[in-house]
């Protein structure tokens, strides 16, 4: 029994009740009823880990998320964020979020990571890192695909949010499960980048089906550009995320400059 889990998760449907969001769940079948599994999700908004819940409520399981620390030193939600039993990455000591997880995929629980590591501002599947299937390959688990789309028109990077009741349609797929191989200690790193590509290739094709069957808005900003959205291209998104990030690292080193 997870009583505050289960609570969260009422709220939650209140609140997608409320906003009118549409979802239409495919493959949920392909979440295994015990054991560990590594369940990796392509992340186009906020949100998207809200419904990325929902596939595992059809063999009563919850997912333990990989998220960063600053969510759980907030006063409001990081108190939810510890109940739930959720993991931290600090990336300042990213070995010890890692092993976290090892020890709940070891001990049979379900672990959500985002493979992208942020939020994909084309919307289309960026480049992944591979943690997600080291983690699969060092624990012996499957590495289960989640593909989720509409998220992005709720709430995501760069735009207002869209809490109200807006009717949003919300599609999720997730795939059959895909077994790591099987390999010697120290001898990780091909297998898994490996892994990795046959990962984003299947959530890339996954993506694809999804969006095949979903209304797009021409000159949308939600909408990607292959689709004739007015989202920027992967690589334009490449370039504002690498800018972004130099900036950060800017600021980071004149306020550490400013100290000294």
């Amino acid at each position: 029994m997870e009583p505050v889990y289960r609570t969260i998760i009422g709220l939650a449907r209140t609140v997608f009740f409320a906003q009118g969001l549409k979802f239409e769940v495919r493959g949920d079948e392909n979440i295994p009823a015990t054991g560990g599994a590594v369940i990796a999700i392509n992340h186009t908004g906020y949100m998207d880990f809200t419904y990325a819940g929902l596939p595992v409520r059809t063999p009563k399981r919850y997912i333990r998320f990989m998220a960063k620390k600053e969510v759980f030193d907030d006063k409001i939600s990081g108190p939810i964020m510890r109940a739930l039993e959720h993991i931290p990455v600090d990336r300042s000591a990213g070995a010890d979020s890692y092993k976290a997880a090892l020890d709940y995929l070891r001990r049979g629980e379900l672990v959500g990571v985002y493979p992208e590591a942020t939020i994909s501002r084309s919307f289309e599947i960026k480049e992944f890192k591979s943690g997600a299937a080291r983690m699969a390959i060092e624990a012996g688990v499957p590495l289960i695909p989640m593909t989720i789309w509409g998220a992005q028109r709720v709430w995501t990077k760069g735009f207002p949010k869209r809490l109200g009741r807006t009717n949003t349609p919300i599609f999720i797929a997730v795939g059959k499960p895909i077994q790591p191989p099987a390999v010697e200690s120290g001898s990780i790193a091909e297998p898994a980048a490996e892994l990795t590509r046959q990962l984003r290739s299947t959530m890339q094709e996954m993506l694809r089906d999804l969006q095949r069957d979903y209304v797009h808005e021409p000159g949308a900003y939600w909408v990607p550009a292959r689709l004739g959205g007015s989202a920027p291209t992967l690589e334009e998104a490449d370039a504002m995320d690498a800018a972004e990030a130099a900036e950060k690292a800017a600021r980071r080193s004149a306020t550490g400059d400013a100290t000294q």
